[in-house]
Formats: structure tokens, sequence, C-alpha cells
């Protein structure tokens, strides 16, 4: 605002030289204050200064969780921020004065709409506040932002129409999670496909099909995955002191610790495999092929169930990697501290990740277009980005009835597919879940 001062132009400009994008609930607030600052401050009308307001904002919405819609208690609202508590019941008796106009039968639809939720005590709706003080509201990927349409704003949807809410799906920067986490394979690909090009246009990716049955290409491929997984080993070795077999399988997690992302599910699957594999013979483990569970991510300080699902991860990694009797046929590993550098490390390095949020939960997601891009396999549940770039390549698996593997050309090239009994683009398991093998 001191920026656009200086230029002496028109408050009502003011929209064309400056546009606030709020990324996610949690930055709602700046709605109401720029429209205290424009009212109290610089003496505009508050029809004008709305104007103004709703032209500035944008609302993307990251996730359809309860808690990440925001609730604040009025009492805590009326104690910081009296002022623009003040502000947030003119912005709601304005708005609901517009909807009961508009739709006079249904009186239901204020207590729905409102930003006041009329509970003990009384709570600001923050996404609602977000979604009227926005000129635009979209959702992250194609399912998602169907699910914000027909549940969490279906009201809105009907005051506004369906063309204030649109999808901006997530998107990742290959320059960063290709070229240069992974410079060997970005040279390898601009090699085949004739320079750089790809990196700000990844269709161009599709002439990598012509060197699917390429010896060469395979190999260098292969060499390419096998040092990166030798890189990551290394780490392993000197963060945790742990060990592992880099021609092992490397299976990994790495994303912030939710319920919703179940990496409970993914440890008890280990669990299940490491009590299989201590069932077996010498000669029936002598069939597996080794594998390496790697788990890392952060959880929110105060959250309980996440921290204690690290404990777990931790707990087990203590058993099994002490355990002659499984040696290098399993490892489980949780990385401290998980951050951009270390995903750098970690992404190149993978055979198959996991993405298995419970179905609907998972806005988007961006760590399987990162795993993908470095020639990774990826398994998924049918939800977020999953669905809205790799639904062509569905495979669907009976372990659970929303759970599905993603084959890309990756399985051509990657050296432990043989490992996984799959075979590309053609094996579907329709009775019996995979075996260990």
């Amino acid at each position: 605002m001191r920026r656009f001062k200086k230029s002496k132009k028109a408050w009502s400009a003011f929209p064309d030289n400056v546009a606030i994008q709020l990324n996610d609930t949690h930055p709602t607030l700046a709605i109401v204050e720029l429209q205290r600052i424009l009212i109290d401050l610089e003496g505009l009308e508050w029809d004008e200064a709305w104007s103004i307001v709703t032209k500035t904002f944008g609302y993307t919405n990251h996730t359809v969780m309860p808690e990440a819609l925001e609730k604040w208690s009025v009492p805590l609202v009326q104690n910081l921020l009296p002022r623009h508590l003040q502000i947030i019941y003119d912005i709601n008796m304005e708005f609901l004065q517009m909807v009961e106009r508009r739709f006079p039968k249904d009186r239901d639809m204020l207590g729905r709409v409102s930003i006041i939720e009329e509970s003990q005590p009384q709570m600001v709706r923050m996404a609602y506040l977000a979604t009227i003080g926005s000129h635009k509201v979209n959702g992250v990927a194609e399912l998602h932002s169907d699910l914000i349409r027909t549940t969490v704003f279906k009201d809105f949807v009907t005051i506004y129409g369906p063309d204030k809410f649109t999808n901006v799906t997530n998107g990742i920067t290959p320059r960063r999670w290709l070229h240069q986490a992974n410079p060997r394979l970005s040279e390898l690909i601009a090699s085949k496909i004739g320079g750089h090009e790809f990196l700000t246009d990844l269709t161009l990716l599709n002439k990598l099909e012509a060197f699917a049955d390429d010896k060469e290409f395979r190999k260098e491929w292969q060499e390419i995955k096998y040092a990166n997984k030798v890189r990551l080993a290394q780490h392993i070795l000197k963060t945790t002191g742990v060990k592992v077999n880099p021609k092992a399988l490397f299976d990994i997690q790495v994303k912030r610790i939710h319920e919703y992302k179940r990496q409970q599910l993914n440890i008890l699957g280990v669990i299940h495999r490491y009590l299989s594999i201590k069932a077996m013979s010498p000669e029936e483990r002598k069939k597996l092929a080794p594998r390496v569970s790697i788990f890392g991510g952060k959880a929110a300080p105060g959250y309980w169930m996440a921290k204690t699902v690290i404990h777990l991860v931790c707990s087990v990694g203590e058993v099994v990697n002490k355990d002659p009797d499984v040696g290098d046929l399993l490892k489980v590993i949780y990385i401290e501290d998980y951050n951009v550098s270390k995903a750098e490390i970690i992404t190149p390095a993978s055979d198959i990740s996991e993405h298995i949020s419970t179905a609907g939960t998972e806005a988007s997601g961006t760590s399987n277009m990162k795993f993908v891009l470095n020639g990774g396999l990826i398994i998924g549940t049918c939800d977020g980005a999953n669905v809205s770039h790799f639904l062509p390549f569905l495979l669907p698996l009976s372990v659970s009835s929303v759970s599905y593997i993603f084959s890309l050309l990756t399985l051509y090239l990657s050296p432990n597919v043989s490992s996984l009994s799959l075979s590309p683009l053609s094996r579907v398991y329709t009775t019996e879940p995979p075996a260990l093998h």
C-alpha cells in the first residue's frame, strides 16, 4: 500500500495494480485488515472500500479437512482484535442482507452461509469470509475443486454462480525437481529429445517413448537410478547409522505426518511384511527381493497422534534393523528433519513411493509429481492430483477398493520393477493381493 500511494493514483486503481492471493484459509484476516485500512485510515466509504477489497483478493483453498478451514472463536477475536470483529460483523450483515433479498424463501440458507456460526461459543468461519471477500476461489486439483463446489461451498456456488469457483491444479518446477535434484537424468533426457526445452514443457517427455526398448538408454537410466540410491544410502548411514543395500527396492513415503496421509497404514504393512519374513523358511527367504521402507516428514508441534506415528515407525525400525533373521530383506528408516534439501536427495532414489491418503482428503499433493518426474513408480489412492495427472495409467489393486498403482514409462526403465512382479501396463490383480515378492 505504501508503494501504491507513492504512485498518486486513485484508490479505484488499486486492484489493477495489486493482487493478493490467499494461499489457503490461514491469512484470511488480510481481507478484514485491508477493509479496515481503507475505511479507517484512508477515509473511503464502505461500499467503495469493499469493492476494492473483493477485486484485490483471490482465495486458494488447499483442503476440505475441517480443522484447516479454520473457525476462530468470537471471544478470542473480540479480545485480541475488537475492531476487526466489528468489520467482520458488518461484512456478514451486508452479505446476509444480499442473500435474503435473492433467496427470500430459503431462510435456512442464512444460517448455513453466515460467517458467524451460532454455536457455544460463537465462531468465525474463516473459509466463508475468504470466499465472500475474494473475486475468485480455486481448488488445487480437478477432484478437489469439484469437491469444494459440491460440499464445502455448495451454497456459495448457488449464491455467486459457478464462474467464481475454478480449478488451478498444483504443480512443481522441473528446474528444481529434475534438473537440479537429478542432473544426470536431466542430461540423459536432453541428449535423447534434443535439448532442455522439456524443463518448461513437460509434454516433450512423450518423445522418450521412442527409447523405451533402447538397451543403451535403459542401461544408462538404471545406472543413474542406482547412483542416486547409493547417494541416499550414504546419507542414511551418515545420519542414522543404519547400512542399507542400494540394490534393494527403495519404498518411500515422505510428506507431512498426518492421519489422513496414512503413514500408519504403511507402517502396519511393514510390520506385516516383517512378521511374514520371520515365518518363512531360509529357502523361502531366498526368493524375496530386499526392500528398504523409508519414511520422512514433519509433524505439527502439538499433533500428538502424528508424533505417535513417528515414534511407532522409529520403534519398528529399532526391532527390524537389528534382527539377524531378516538382514537386508527389510530395513525401516525414518529420515530426520525432512526438508527440501533432503527431498532433493530422496526423490531421485525411489523405486516406488506411497501416496495413500484416504480418498477424498488429499486436495492435490505434489510429491507424487516429483517422484514420477524422477523415474519412480507411485502407489496411491484415487485422490487429488493422483487422479488428474495419472488417471489414464490406473491399475486397480484388490488390496483396497480405492487403491491404485500407477504405471508409467518408468516401469520399463526401473531395475527393480521385476521385483514387483509387474509387467508394464498389463498385469492387474483382481482376486488376491500381490505376494511379498
